[in-house]
């Protein structure tokens, strides 16, 4: 039975790679590497893998997504077509397994309500110590601050999830950041856009909008306008609230994105 633990450059995954470190002496650590990654987390798998001790195996698809974009007729992948998701994550993944007996281990914590992509081969068993040991948000802050691993760095200029730089579960102000922080990067992102647009009508990464019109800097200042006006007002209503509840309390920390399972841990 071989013991698989996938890491994405997430928070979660790497607290789940510490958390584990001594628990489970065969464990394979595995990165989906897409080539599509933020320069931060490629700087915090080198640090998470000097912290295990460990060699940390990269599962590169054999083809590109440029090659997987002119297969799948330039569409972009969206939340209803995440053939990014398949085949540069999930197919590497099962290859690498091959059909060896496999316990999969997923960094969904015990606050989390959602679900994710994972392979269904029969092979495949997933387990979540996580949930099992009821371990939530601030557990995984604290086992990576323990560490001194600490959070990934892209999280200190505000973006929320690892995963490529242009992935389209991305919220507007992440996008506004990522054009601030990596300019090449939210140019690159708009060449897949606009050669997209070649084929499709009004498809774009963000919802109704293309990265032409957000760029704008009219547009990017409203953007961080009603970002802000957002958090002040859930900071308001989490200063309203009696100290049982805030200690207690999950559902007013910051609201993690919806994304693919096997993308964002």
């Amino acid at each position: 039975m071989r013991h698989i633990l996938s890491l994405s450059g997430g928070k979660d995954s790497a607290a789940l790679a510490v958390y584990l470190r001594d628990r489970v002496p065969d464990m394979e650590y595995i990165f989906h590497d897409t080539g599509k990654e933020l320069p931060e987390t490629y700087d915090y798998m080198a640090r998470l893998e000097s912290i295990l001790g460990r060699p940390v195996t990269r599962t590169t698809p054999e083809d590109t997504f440029e090659h997987w974009l002119a297969v799948y007729g330039d569409m972009l992948p969206s939340n209803h077509r995440r053939w990014c998701t398949k085949m540069l994550k999930l197919k590497p993944f099962e290859n690498y397994i091959g059909d060896d007996p496999c316990i999969n281990y997923v960094g969904l914590r015990a606050d989390e309500k959602r679900t994710g992509y994972i392979s269904t081969k029969p092979n495949i068993t997933a387990v979540y110590p996580f949930q099992e040991d009821g371990l939530v948000r601030a557990d995984v802050i604290r086992i990576l601050e323990d560490s001194g691993l600490g959070l990934p760095p892209y999280m200190e200029w505000g973006r929320s999830r690892s995963g490529c730089y242009f992935c389209f579960y991305q919220q507007k102000i992440e996008w506004v950041r990522l054009k601030r922080r990596h300019p090449d990067l939210f140019e690159r992102a708009k060449e897949y856009e606009e050669r997209s647009a070649l084929v499709s009508d009004g498809f774009t990464w963000c919802s109704r909008e293309s990265l032409k019109e957000l760029e704008r800097p009219e547009r990017m200042e409203q953007i961080e306008r009603n970002w802000e006006a957002a958090a002040a007002r859930k900071s308001a209503k989490r200063a309203n609230l009696p100290l049982s509840a805030v200690l207690a309390g999950a559902e007013f920390e910051e609201e993690e994105p919806e994304g693919c399972l096997i993308c964002q841990l």
